[in-house]
């Protein structure tokens, strides 16, 4: 390929493709889907206190959007606002937050009610912004740079960025030495959205395999299979699909639980690990509860759901025993294959969850409190929208997230222009400067292509706060599950039936 037609087609791929393309597509994303199955996960707010009229109610919660951004004036009026005024008036450009609620009394259906719960603040130039689609002159117009690339937002007049982070990939097993046991141990993150909870199958010198998740502490990897419904030992060696050189590691892990007499005792061994003494009745209901809500929480979360955890476990303690043998190799953290970057959807849709549970403890307060007062709560003096906005921009505006992170956003530089852009492609690790990590700061042949090899602070960050190399597109997660299920079905694949 000669040098004109290289400029050719580079010049035609950033006409199409913008820089900041994988945060204004994830912020899509997140507006389009994630808010829906936020909602979709709360469905109903039930109060305990009721109208002395009422035996049953419940409010339901539907169709969530968002509208035009806008800003409602002091003398009450509402009109569109830009992402230039928003600058110069030190203001949130924001969306209204629209949801609809309807309330069932007694079985009986009242009218859909549309409410705003408050103000979601608008990626610039994303597809909810209204500058979306302008072009140059019109952008010229409102007073905004056309060649400004978006992918940021503005809170208080400030910009602010959500910096992408680099973290493990969840629900993969990952197998590695055990310094703490001295033998070799499989990890993986199980994360469902709502859940992230690390599992540990470790095998120890002699052979033994135990694991660990939750509150669960060194439960017999193999009493949890038996727990999970393969009961009889001819089920457990069948779902191993282990060679006959492995019988003898897996009849001493089988002895180890030969007391287990039945189903029941499964569960009260599981009990006794949670640290549960009294009461086997307890124990046992403990027990199953913690395995449908806590173990493996990304394949399910019902009964249904425990022979796939049981195949799950076990290609766990498969691959696990086979790497203690030599026959796999252990596997690279720090290869990229392993890791995951998380995007503004990601970060959005964990802060937008828990900030939204508590505005629903919220309305849930207001209402009772009302109906102690002999009043019958309309919808819209139940909801406080200001309370879900604040809760939102603050973490905007001081970057400090769910689960104590901190630095999650960022004052955009704006030093020169091309500045702006690298920190609109940073990726940041998760894990802290203070410790050394060598391997982890090291550059590592799986980064070509994917991180720039030159971009990186000098000092207690080296490695740690990269950025993507120049064409590096991150894909989007695609949440339309049976779509991928029919087209592997198409290939050759078959499903699982239970």
């Amino acid at each position: 390929m000669n040098k004109d037609s290289s400029k050719l087609l580079l010049d035609a791929y950033f006409e199409q493709r913008k820089l900041t393309s994988h945060n204004l597509e994830s912020f899509n994303v997140f507006v389009e889907k994630s808010l829906q199955k936020i909602i979709d996960e709360n469905k109903y707010i039930v109060p305990d206190i009721l109208p002395n009229d009422v035996t049953e109610l419940k409010i339901r919660m539907g169709k969530i959007w968002i509208e035009t951004p806008s800003i409602k004036e002091a003398d009450g009026t509402k009109r569109m606002i830009t992402p230039t005024e928003a600058r110069i008036r030190n203001i949130t450009y924001e969306a209204p937050l629209m949801l609809e609620l309807t309330v069932i009394k007694d079985d009986v259906e009242e009218e859909s009610k549309q409410v705003c719960i408050g103000g979601l603040p608008i990626m610039v130039k994303s597809k909810y912004c209204c500058l979306n689609g302008l072009t140059e002159d019109e952008l010229i117009n409102v007073g905004e740079d056309p060649h400004d690339q978006g992918g940021y937002f503005i809170i208080n007049g400030t910009e602010r960025i959500i910096i992408v982070v680099e973290d493990l990939a969840p629900n993969k097993i990952l197998v590695e030495k055990s310094t703490a046991k001295k033998g070799m141990i499989a990890k993986v993150f199980s994360d469902d959205g709502q859940y992230k909870i690390l599992h540990n199958v470790y095998r120890e010198k002699d052979g033994i395999i135990s694991m660990n998740f939750s509150r669960v502490k060194e439960v017999p990897a193999f009493g949890m299979l038996k727990a999970l419904g393969f009961f009889e030992d001819q089920d457990i060696l069948k779902i191993l699909d282990l060679p006959e050189e492995y019988m003898g590691e897996i009849y001493v892990n089988l002895l180890k639980i030969s007391d287990l007499k039945n189903e029941n005792d499964s569960f009260d061994l599981v009990g006794k690990k949670m640290g549960i003494t009294y009461n086997s009745a307890i124990r046992i209901e403990r027990a199953e509860e913690i395995i449908d809500k806590s173990l493996f929480p990304h394949i399910g979360h019902s009964k249904d759901s425990r022979i796939l955890k049981a195949y799950y476990l076990a290609s766990m303690i498969r691959k696990v025993i086979l790497s203690a043998h030599g026959k796999l190799s252990s596997d690279d953290k720090d290869h990229y294959k392993n890791k995951r970057l998380k995007l503004c959807k990601e970060m959005m849709e964990s802060l937008f969850r828990s900030n939204f549970r508590m505005f629903i403890g919220d309305m849930k307060y207001n209402f009772e409190r009302l109906v102690k007062k002999g009043k019958m709560p309309l919808i819209n003096s139940i909801t406080r929208g200001k309370l879900l906005t604040s809760m939102i921009k603050r973490s905007l505006a001081t970057g400090q997230w769910v689960g104590g992170r901190q630095g999650v956003s960022q004052h955009l530089e704006r030093n020169n222009y091309y500045g702006t852009l690298a920190h609109l492609r940073r990726v940041a690790s998760l894990l802290t400067s203070q410790r050394e990590n060598f391997k982890a700061r090291d550059l590592h042949p799986s980064h070509y292509g994917r991180l720039c090899v030159n971009e990186t602070p000098d000092g207690p960050n080296v490695g740690l706060r990269k950025n993507l190399a120049i064409m590096a597109e991150i894909s989007i997660e695609n949440s339309d599950d049976e779509e991928i299920m029919n087209k592997m079905v198409e290939f050759g694949l078959k499903r699982f039936e239970q």
